[in-house]
């Protein structure tokens, strides 16, 4: 008994050692297996912090090649989006200095300006006949070049020619063919047929939809490639035991192709959604050189970026020009939210 006290006071001094003889413990927080045989400590936020300097030291170089896509991003992207955010609530005609406002642009777009809501009005009908059409005909030509046909490959450079041709030539070449009395080809073929000729570009009732064709057929190619990219995807199993369970060419399109391709389906949808609201190139040059201005005759073809661009850069008025492009975005980005709402739950994968 004598000895196990001697022994329990020599465990106590060597539990009450003086503190500078004491270490410090890691600063651990807990420990999670990384592997099976493996524990590795989680540090605290200061250990984090010294972990991601040293990470940053190594990976120093990487910067440098980096460095100039970052630079010429900040400058004519980051630092405009900021300006013309901050422009929005100011009124700005590039020749003063701008005048804080607060939200004047915006109280008298959407409360007191009928030419934003006529605008909206021809982007909307622009996106719901340009859209569902585009994506129809570039559908059915990319089942029929799916095909075992003979070709193929020429077919699809065929039609996907348009899509590197730059819209301004495309649109040139289109208002050429739209040409009033016979000057156009497509008046020359309606007079040769017996019918009367189309003022396309100088009637309202016809200059946004001349428009809405012209883009169409220049769509074309770039939704039939990937649609022709979604359908070899699809694997012919499916199609064979469809065929077993006696589906027609309808049932297999209906019950196998079509639902096979939502994930594609996806991406052209809400890429021709974004790019049918952001129309204006062919606004611009089929409209543009008339004395009406921008839009044509009333208003008729005048789309919601076509106006921006009348505001900012024809009238300069940069400061309601920036709150037309902050509504813009809101719709684009509220239109995109929709789409992946309804077509998501329907994709298979």
């Amino acid at each position: 008994m004598v000895e196990d006290k001697r022994l329990g006071d020599d465990r106590r001094k060597k539990d009450h050692r003086p503190p500078k003889d004491r270490r410090d413990p890691e600063p651990l927080v807990s420990v999670l297996p990384a592997y099976d045989d493996e524990v590795v400590p989680i540090r605290s936020e200061a250990g984090r912090f010294g972990i991601f300097l040293k990470e940053l030291n190594r990976q120093k170089y990487s910067f440098l090649f980096i460095a100039p896509g970052l630079i010429l991003f900040t400058i004519f992207v980051l630092i405009p989006v900021v300006t013309s955010l901050f422009w929005s609530f100011t009124r700005y005609n590039v020749f003063q200095p701008p005048i804080w406002v607060g939200l004047d642009n915006y109280r008298h777009i959407l409360f007191h300006d009928p030419r934003f809501w006529k605008a909206i009005k021809n982007t909307v009908l622009y996106v719901g006949g340009t859209v569902p059409a585009g994506i129809v005909i570039a559908l059915m030509l990319s089942i029929a070049i799916d095909q075992q046909i003979r070709f193929k490959g020429f077919f699809k450079t065929m039609f996907f020619m348009p899509a590197v041709t730059a819209i301004v030539a495309i649109s040139v070449i289109w208002k050429w063919l739209y040409a009033g009395e016979k000057y156009g080809l497509i008046n020359y073929l309606l007079i040769k047929m017996g019918f009367q000729p189309v003022d396309w570009l100088l009637s309202p009732a016809w200059t946004l939809p001349a428009i809405m064709i012209m883009s169409v057929w220049a769509g074309l190619g770039y939704n039939i490639i990937l649609f022709t990219a979604g359908l070899s995807a699809i694997p012919k199993r499916f199609y064979e035991a469809a065929e077993i369970d006696g589906a027609n060419a309808w049932d297999k399109f209906w019950n196998v192709t079509l639902p096979l391709l939502m994930p594609t389906m996806l991406f052209v949808v809400v890429m021709s959604v974004i790019a049918s609201f952001q129309v204006f190139d062919q606004v611009y040059i089929m409209t543009g050189g008339t004395e009406e201005g921008i839009g044509g005759i009333l208003d008729s073809a005048l789309t919601i970026v076509a106006y921006l661009y009348d505001m900012g850069f024809q009238k300069f008025r940069m400061g309601y020009a920036s709150a037309l492009a902050y509504l813009i975005f809101a719709i684009i980005f509220g239109a995109t939210l929709v789409n992946f709402k309804m077509m998501r739950s329907k994709i298979e994968y």
